[in-house]
């Protein structure tokens, strides 16, 4: 194993695990991870923070080589998850993560685990990615590989083919403005995809946002408003990402508030991890900035 070595320059350190059913399967979501991602997790020479039985998994279908370096945590059981979240929050980058992947099966008991909730709430509030599809994670490598110099991996040309792709666009009271600025910022990636969807007063915003950079009757209905979040929207949503045509959402989060709708909200990721190879979500602002920075750069490459 080429584990627990930590060289003296700063790499990038991820966090991963998996769910058992995300874990043990020839096709498992672990094992398109490491044969998707691989490549990129090399360019990226990325060092893994993998908790026990994740690890196990990896051994046991040959996949190490495609770690470059691992750090073992211990078991669930024991307690890997609740060091992980640990390592999200700390302050020395020789122990921290800088973003998380976690396999999510949504029927899983230990998804629901208070573990697994901070790991989530942890990565937005210290603003690292928290990557709980395979979709989100091997869009992720993705990017950040070929922004550092990689070849584009053409099997995900489809993905990128952002006329075809449907988006969609939600945002707490405390971040709206912060949509707001970040969909003006981005406005001709976002504008560039064929669908794009959003909640209640977020999607009238974004709208009226429109009309004022396309014009008044090109932009007003630049985006599909639906409900609310509270009187259900995002279940609205969730129906599109199951139906495939959502692949991408950004909601972002105000961690630090009680949400009486949050069954709502887990609902709408819930549906993100039932379609796990396609959909994904996007919860923090300075990820999500640099993902649709990235995102264009991708997108230019491949035009």
């Amino acid at each position: 194993m080429k584990a627990d070595a930590v060289t003296s320059a700063k790499k990038l350190r991820i966090g991963l695990i998996a769910n058992r059913s995300h874990q043990d399967a020839p096709n498992s979501a672990l094992v398109q991870l490491l044969h998707g991602g691989g490549p990129a997790l090399r360019h990226l020479q990325a060092e893994l923070v993998i908790v026990g039985r994740t690890l196990d998994a990896i051994i046991s279908h040959g996949l190490l080589e495609s770690c470059p370096a691992v750090e073992r945590f211990p078991y669930g059981r024991e307690g890997g998850l609740m060091k992980l979240v640990s390592r999200v929050v700390d302050k020395d980058p020789a122990r921290a993560v800088d973003a998380v992947i976690y396999l999510i099966d949504p029927v899983d008991p230990s998804s629901v685990f208070p573990e697994a909730h901070a790991l989530k709430r942890q990565c937005v509030i210290h603003r690292k990615p928290f990557l709980a599809t395979l979709a989100s994670a091997r869009e992720w490598l993705e990017l950040e590989a070929t922004a550092s110099g990689a070849a584009t991996d053409h099997k995900l040309n489809p993905t990128f083919e952002l006329q075809n792709e449907g988006i969609a666009l939600i945002a707490h009271d405390a971040m709206k403005d912060s949509m707001l600025l970040m969909a003006e910022k981005h406005f001709a990636l976002l504008d560039s995809f064929g669908h794009r969807y959003a909640t209640g007063t977020t999607g009238g915003l974004l709208n009226k946002l429109a009309q004022r950079i396309k014009g008044e009757e090109a932009g007003k209905n630049w985006v599909t408003p639906y409900l609310s979040g509270p009187l259900g929207g995002d279940a609205q949503l969730a129906e599109l990402v199951l139906d495939r045509q959502i692949r991408r959402i950004l909601f972002l989060e105000d961690p630090h508030v009680a949400r009486q709708h949050e069954a709502d909200i887990q609902l709408l990721e819930r549906a993100a991890r039932t379609v796990c190879d396609f959909s994904q979500v996007i919860s923090e602002v300075t990820g999500a900035d640099r993902w649709l920075t990235l995102l264009t750069q991708r997108v230019s490459r491949q035009a």
